[in-house]
């Protein structure tokens, strides 16, 4: 028996889920026909969707229809969730459009079309409702020419002569055959179809079943048998949980077949199957094992995800359609946000147009979403699994980034006992192209297997723009060049380097912001298309004005989803009722008022550690922190860009130094546990400082965003340390090099600026000295001033300019500080986190990804390969 499995998809109120009541009535499948409007369809099962009256989650039925089994795949047609009808692409084999005959051509249809078209499925149209006055076959048979394909054939004249004839003008081949023997056989019909050269067109009413039994001969009829491979493969689509909260795979097997207790492997995770259901509307059948070209439920797969390729479908597909829009959950008092975190998760996994972001910085939840509608449902859902009643705020528009002009991002990254280097070229491409990694460097200078890492780092993230830290696209990204070390060089260190390249290439560059843009289609009385278009000039749309016809008047264009939130509200209410208005997600252009969302978002892209601009060099055996328009200066790498070009991004104004070599062994030793003094030699403590003056923050000019500065006291910290201490207690001169040389390392991470003050107020005489230590500045306070006297000081009178913060155990000082606005740290405190940034880098980047036991053909190039071959074969 033939095995299809068939989408139906619509725009909203087209009436797919009355054809689906048909086609099961018609093959058997259902005794009775249930109806929308009567809450009583066989595949709206959820009570939301009777509530609504909208298909809100895909489902499927099996049904025979003569020599043929139909898993018929029922999508939501709402705008809102175009990302859950997208998912059930992914498995189709053919596609039944429905098409409102009272309305045309809706802006969502165009939109189900060009992913049809982007999935390559091939499509039956059937146009609905042409029972209604006013519906004429021939017009609408043009407008499906006009507005979707010149293909577009009528088939309910299948075996006339002017049924051949217009086959014959769709396909050379076709027209072939139709001179040759006054017809067209009818595998080649078939062909045409399964190829997309044909698009067979069905029209009748659903609703009184006319012309339902004819379109279901013609599916049976004008379809192939799928062909599939004896090797297990399968397609994920969807998540879902039954009633008793067991969590179910949903997935085509698209090769071999698949029994209960087989082993699924993917290239991160194995899992085995524990059951095979086969679901139609809201019951399954329990079976042992399933072949290919079904559509099956499994239990068993705990780490599954939509779009993900199993067995000889081993990839993953991500989907076109995105969220646009982004709200903040509001919990219930009593309710924390981590606990309800991972039950967001749940529906996440179920609902792919549904993201969850956890704020870490402003310690909540948000959601990402395609529209309001989405917000109704997320509610209902979280109250009905979980009997938590959340709110959501007003909403903001998910923004975009790309560049207009062609830069190099170089990121380096060293750090005690790490070195990496990258060099990246950024080129932006046309608007929807989205993110494209591209590699132009010779292995002979850097192995392969380091370039597929480098490009693997280079995918992993969401990488965030500089303007509002939205996420970039339409952009090519090329590895140029990079730099690594055998003996210190780790895996991890690429994926510092990588990051900072791209976020100093950002910097360099000249960035634009895109936003989301509705396409939509209006259609209004003759007498409000004035305040019509006045409207859409005001939203920054752009429009076309179609005929009008029957005293109303379609208008169709795009325009920002910011300005048409809700603006259907406005055209219900300045036409009566009588107004339309259908939207659909159009892409992202370049945003209309982008200084004034620059502004409102705030953001500040130096201040944003998680995703560093600068890049981190070494000297002496400590990190120090380079910002990003200073890297040039410092980069061990050659540019890649003609001069002048280079001259024309060179932010710094100085020449590039090659003269910062491999950082030593110094530092940290006292924080991993070693606890031991120094054997090395003793070192001279003037001679490991510059005598400079410190940079006051007097001098600096007014920033929007307030800097951090660390105050250290310094002789506390040390009593206060036990390693410290311990040095101390032999030579104060070596307590407080290690000291300083952990703090400094601290500062390449943190990127804030220290001030470690050393009390000299015993020394006869003495005059405040200021040493720079690496990348801290170094405090000796005057005579008759103690290290208190100067924090306080100091704190009292930046304290409105900067952030400030005193690490510091003395208990009379804290109380001094706390009244001076800054804010506190203990010693210990302090120790604590110095001694998690030298344990997370060690355990972020030590044997993250080996550099030891690299394949030869990793690491020679192909012609060096192919003459060791030929050497080892004695040519």
């Amino acid at each position: 028996m033939k095995k299809l499995a068939v989408g139906i998809l619509a725009h909203v109120d087209a009436g797919k889920t009355t054809l689906s009541e048909g086609m099961l009535y018609l093959s058997g499948k259902i005794q009775t026909l249930g109806r929308v409007d009567k809450k009583d369809a066989y595949l709206d099962t959820h009570d939301l969707e009777r509530k609504r009256g909208i298909t809100i989650f895909s489902k499927q039925a099996i049904f025979d229809l003569g020599d043929t089994e139909i898993t018929l795949l029922d999508t939501p047609g709402h705008v809102d969730f175009s990302t859950e009808m997208e998912r059930t692409l992914r498995v189709l084999d053919y596609a039944i459009l429905v098409i409102s005959g009272a309305d045309g051509v809706q802006g969502h249809t165009k939109t189900v079309w060009q992913l049809l078209s982007l999935y390559n499925i091939s499509v039956f149209l059937f146009v609905n409702k042409m029972d209604q006055p006013g519906t004429s076959k021939s017009v609408l048979l043009e407008k499906l020419k006009d507005e979707l394909s010149e293909v577009c054939v009528d088939f309910s004249l299948d075996g006339t002569e002017q049924f051949y004839e217009e086959l014959a003008l769709c396909h050379d081949d076709l027209m072939d055959d139709f001179i040759n023997n006054e017809t067209i056989d009818m595998r080649r019909i078939i062909k045409a179809i399964s190829e997309r050269k044909v698009f067979p067109c069905f029209f009748g009413s659903a609703l009184k079943l006319e012309g339902v039994g004819e379109f279901m001969e013609g599916l049976s009829k004008y379809t192939e048998e799928m062909e599939y491979p004896d090797e297990f493969g399968a397609q994920v689509f969807k998540i879902s949980r039954d009633e008793q909260g067991q969590r179910l795979t949903h997935l085509k097997v698209i090769g071999g077949s698949l029994e209960v207790r087989d082993p699924v492997i993917s290239e991160e995770w194995e899992d085995k199957v524990n059951e095979i259901r086969l679901y139609s509307g809201e019951r399954y059948e329990i079976i042992n094992s399933v072949g290919a070209g079904s559509i099956c439920a499994v239990t068993g797969l705990s780490q599954t995800r939509p779009g993900e390729g199993l067995g000889i479908a081993n990839h993953f597909q991500a989907p076109i359609l995105e969220p646009v829009l982004a709200y903040q959950v509001r919990l219930p008092k009593g309710i924390d946000a981590k606990e309800i975190l991972p039950k967001l998760r749940e529906i996440e996994e179920e609902d792919p147009e549904l993201r969850i972001i956890w704020n870490e910085e402003l310690q909540e939840v948000q959601v990402q979403l395609m529209g309001e509608v989405q917000i109704e449902i997320l509610q209902s859902l979280i109250k009905r699994r979980f009997g938590i009643a959340v709110q959501f705020d007003a909403g903001e528009i998910l923004y975009k980034e790309t560049i207009t002009n062609t830069v190099e991002g170089v990121g380096h990254f060293e750090p005690l006992r790490h070195y990496a280097e990258v060099l990246l070229l950024l080129e932006p491409t046309e608007l929807g192209s989205g993110l494209q990694y591209v590699v132009e460097c010779s292995e002979d200078l850097l192995p392969k297997n380091l370039q597929r890492l480098i490009l693997t780092h280079l995918k992993e993230k969401v990488h965030r723009g500089v303007l509002t830290g939205s996420p970039i696209t339409d952009l090519k990204i090329t590895l140029i060049a990079a730099r690594y070390h055998l003996s210190h060089t780790q895996g991890g260190d690429f994926r510092e380097a990588t990051y900072r390249a791209v976020r100093q290439g950002l910097k360099m560059a000249k960035s634009t912001l895109l936003e989301p843009y509705y396409s939509f289609q209006l259609e209004v009385p003759e007498t409000a298309v004035g305040k019509a278009i006045t409207d859409i000039e005001r939203m920054q749309g752009v429009f076309e004005i179609g005929q009008a016809s029957n005293g109303t008047v379609i208008l169709e264009g795009s325009a920002p989803v910011v300005n048409m939130q809700n603006y259907h509200r406005e055209v219900r209410a300045y036409t009566k009722g009588a107004g339309t208005l259908s939207c659909s997600f159009y892409g992202y252009k370049p945003c209309h008022n982008q200084e004034e969302v620059v502004v409102r978002i705030g953001y500040n892209s130096e201040k944003d550690l998680s995703n560093p601009t600068g890049s981190v060099f070494c000297s002496q055996g400590s990190g120090f922190y380079v910002p990003w328009d200073k890297v040039r200066n410092y980069m061990h790498l050659d540019s890649s860009l003609p001069k002048t070009q280079m001259e024309s991004h060179d932010v710094s104004g100085g020449r590039k130094y090659n003269d910062y070599s491999l950082h030593d062994d110094m530092g940290y030793e006292f924080l991993e546990g070693a606890g031991g003094r120094n054997r090395g030699e003793k070192q001279n403590w003037k001679k490991r400082t510059e005598n400079r003056t410190i940079e006051s923050p007097q001098t600096k000019s007014t920033e929007a965003v307030r800097e951090d500065y660390l105050l250290v006291d310094g002789y506390n910290v040390i009593h206060q340390w036990p390693e410290l201490k311990e040095f101390a207690d032999e030579d104060m001169d070596i307590a407080r090099i290690k000291l300083l040389d952990a703090l400094a390392s601290y500062q390449g991470i943190r990127m804030c600026k220290i001030i470690v003050v050393f009390d000299a107020y015993r020394v006869p005489g003495h005059l405040e000295t200021v040493y720079q230590h690496h990348n801290i500045h170094v405090v000796f306070t005057k005579e008759a001033q103690t290290a208190d006297e100067y924090i306080e000081k100091f704190a009292h009178d930046f304290h409105k300019r900067y952030n400030i913060k005193v690490a510091t155990s003395d208990g009379l000082q804290q109380v001094i500080i706390r009244g001076a606005g800054s804010t506190l740290l203990s010693a210990g405190e302090l120790r604590e986190e110095v001694k998690q940034v030298a344990e997370s880098l060690l355990r972020h980047y030590s044997g993250e990804y080996r550099l030891d036991k690299t394949p030869l053909e990793d690491v020679l190039s192909s012609d060096i390969m192919r003459l060791m071959i030929d050497l080892k074969e004695g040519n």
